[in-house]
């Protein structure tokens, strides 16, 4: 069915992307146990998601109590999971179409919190629907966490998808905003709440796995050039890691081609007090009589 401006064929490859990405999720939410380590639960996602669906939109994020996003782990991460809370964040691209979505896997005793985040995404998606003004939005699932009596992170948002870009307008703020847009027909968004115990900011840690191209243009390196190539071959705008290449040579190129502007890293987000971190997400497209939600 078309959807405003979207027609039959686009609205099939964000339905197939949501249809694969609810698989792999439930999959590998179920790996989330203690003595597993992270790496095993992002490649086997990924692996999942590359089996089904023509490949990710980003990197697997698996963020650990006070992360709040971007943290992937590297090629020799042996890090396992503890008591912790853990928010699995997966993203699916059918020629580059994408759908997001995100759930906190709570080993840490943490429940409400968790709660707090997903009764906030519920309350989002009832107000969805062409008219409706994204400010009003962020402010239902402010209303909703601190009713919980937590914060919701106020510098992190829902965004648009589109083909080949996971971060597009309209922003979904966490927090009630008078600025904002009105939503229309044919808009894909995801809205994902973010719940803290701590103070509602995020700042960026040490820790940078995940890249993407920002600036293609010429570089002289040939081992730059190389990998330059295949990311502009393989992954176009989406978002990499740094352990989908060979080790080495291709760390070292990574890192010229960042030092020199083409490639954009992704810090580890996290809450700038170092309290706990649950998240909860959808993506879903607005029509004609309300939402459809393909991440469900």
């Amino acid at each position: 069915m078309s959807i405003g401006p979207l027609d039959d064929e686009t609205v099939e490859k964000y339905q197939k992307a949501g249809e694969v990405l609810r698989t792999v999720m439930d999959e590998s939410a179920e790996m989330v146990e203690p003595g597993v380590t992270h790496l095993e639960v992002a490649e086997y996602a990924e692996e999942r998601i590359r089996e089904l669906a023509d490949g990710c939109a980003f990197p697997a994020n698996i963020s650990i109590n006070e992360e709040a996003s971007h943290a992937s782990p590297g090629r020799d991460d042996d890090t396992v999971f503890g008591e912790d809370m853990v928010c699995l964040d997966l993203g699916v691209h059918v020629d580059g179409y994408i759908a997001d979505s995100a759930v906190t896997v709570d080993l840490s005793g943490n429940d409400e919190l968790v709660e707090s985040a997903e009764e906030a995404l519920d309350a989002a998606l009832d107000m969805v629907e062409a008219g409706a003004h994204t400010g009003k939005i962020g402010a239902e699932i402010e209303d909703v966490i601190r009713g919980y009596g937590y914060t919701p992170v106020l510098n992190l948002s829902g965004h648009g998808v589109e083909q080949w870009d996971a971060h597009t307008d309209p922003t979904i703020p966490n927090r009630g905003a008078d600025r904002g847009v009105e939503l229309e027909v044919g808009d894909v968004v995801a809205i994902e709440p973010f719940a803290t115990d701590g103070s509602g900011k995020v700042t960026e840690g040490s820790k940078n796995e995940i890249y993407s191209l920002v600036n293609d243009r010429s570089v002289r390196d040939r081992m730059s050039r190389q990998l330059l190539d295949e990311v502009r071959d393989k992954y176009k705008l989406l978002p990499f890691a740094a352990r989908w290449f060979d080790g080495g040579r291709s760390e070292m190129a990574i890192r010229r081609l960042e030092q020199q502007g083409v490639l954009r890293g992704y810090p580890v987000l996290k809450e700038e007090e170092g309290a706990m971190v649950g998240q909860a997400e959808h993506t879903v497209i607005v029509t004609e009589d309300g939402y459809e939600n393909i991440t469900k």
